[in-house]
């Protein structure tokens, strides 16, 4: 019997609409798909409430970006929002409605509680228009051929973290990679400023034999460490904050960020000697990380770069469409994005951030269906710059950290117990 597929989904709560990862789905994946780019001149941000509580309201918030009037006025914005219950009836189209908060968007409509608390969730798009110039961007770019999800979060366990303290990080298992910065094999890549501050290599992977691999496209590389030594590879990229991925049979995926270029995000596929399979634009413009999944690569959305502490975090596994169990994480101290939520074996771990006004760690937690297992803080140790959720995988029953500091950048490695 084949093991079901378990997505993770995290968010914050409802009503704190710029928290975690402004409320993704960690794993609601949009594969990459044909080029639908919005129209030139206008664009929307909208923080979806993928993860609900029964009886909640909710408010749908967009932010309309168009080109500078010259009046200086904002937007002559409006749209309608398109929503159903559940996946398979017909879309009620809602009007939006304007007011002048613009901290989370000035577009909303509240949802009928029919939708809202409907048990299967609901589903939705949004058309968006800018009346100056009558051009439509349509949210998600797939509209009611991919809309939006929002899952119903019930018998969801509850954990009240305290109050977090700082400094009392865990050490490493190993420090599996150690690079200085430079251009030379077995160096890491440098660019930057004190002034605009350092990126360094944007993103890592963990091969199935446990050997590491760095995109530094700072030097249009990849270099991969195993106990044999250091290998490097060239790869035609851009040289901006890349994710990455590791396919089985040494195909690498990368997915780079929008560019002066290119206005969406360019998925690209390279064979193990670094020459190109195929390159193809993503249909939405934002992005959260990439994954190797069972026929090819996976993109996970970001639909907003507002990254906020929030309270709460919610999470929840699902097989298919069906829940299978969730959480709800409260915490004294602000949690801030979700770099990572994946099952090892019958327990889901999860990094998060938690934030003070002087300084941030990263919380690992693993939890099972009643609570949490096992717990432990890692330093925050960000000296150069990588694409933002990149910083943690997951391979086998250890958590591997990418960090970096003024010497250079490193790979740690984490062993967790195994469950079964």
């Amino acid at each position: 019997m084949r093991r079901p597929v378990i997505r993770s989904l995290a968010g914050g709560a409802t009503g704190i609409v710029a928290g975690v990862i402004g409320g993704i789905a960690l794993t609601s994946v949009s594969v990459a798909s044909g080029p639908t780019p919005a129209a030139p001149g206008v664009d929307a941000v909208h923080i979806p409430p993928v993860l609900t509580r029964a009886g909640e309201p909710v408010t749908l918030r967009y932010a309309i970006v168009c080109a500078p009037s010259d009046d200086g006025e904002p937007c002559d914005g409006s749209g309608s929002v398109f929503v159903r219950a559940g996946e398979g009836r017909a879309f009620q189209q809602l009007t939006l409605k304007r007011d002048e908060d613009s901290s989370d968007g000035r577009y909303f409509v509240d949802l009928p509680r029919e939708i809202a608390s409907s048990p299967e969730g609901f589903s939705y798009y949004a058309i968006l228009r800018d009346g100056a110039n009558g051009m439509t961007v349509t949210v998600p770019a797939g509209g009611s051929a991919a809309p939006q999800r929002s899952v119903p979060l019930r018998d969801a366990a509850e954990i009240a973290l305290g109050p977090h303290v700082f400094g009392r990080g865990r050490a490493p298992d190993e420090r599996v990679v150690e690079a200085t910065w430079g251009s030379e094999i077995g160096e890491a890549g440098l660019a930057g400023s004190r002034g605009l501050g350092f990126v360094g290599p944007s993103s890592f992977d963990v091969a199935g034999d446990g050997s590491v691999a760095v995109l530094d496209q700072v030097n249009r590389r990849v270099e991969h460490w195993s106990r044999v030594g250091v290998k490097s590879r060239s790869l035609e990229v851009s040289g901006g904050l890349a994710d990455f991925a590791l396919e089985p049979g040494g195909v690498i995926d990368v997915l780079e960020p929008p560019n002066r270029v290119s206005p969406a995000p360019i998925l690209r596929s390279f064979r193990g000697d670094g020459t190109l399979r195929w390159a193809q634009r993503l249909s939405d413009r934002t992005w959260a990380k990439l994954a190797a999944g069972p026929t090819g690569p996976v993109v996970q959305q970001q639909p907003s770069e507002q990254w906020l502490p929030v309270a709460e975090l919610r999470l929840a596994e699902l097989a298919g469409d069906a829940l299978v169990r969730g959480w709800r994480i409260m915490s004294a101290t602000p949690l801030g994005e979700v770099q990572l939520a994946e099952p090892l074996g019958n327990r889901l771990v999860v990094v998060t951030k938690t934030y003070a006004d002087d300084r941030s760690e990263y919380l690992v937690l693993v939890l099972d269906r009643s609570g949490i297992v096992n717990s432990f803080a890692v330093e925050s140790l960000e000296w150069a710059e990588s694409a933002p959720l990149a910083r943690f995988r997951l391979a086998g029953s250890s958590l591997y950290r990418l960090g970096s500091t003024r010497a250079g950048l490193f790979v740690d490695r984490f062993d967790l117990e195994v469950f079964r």
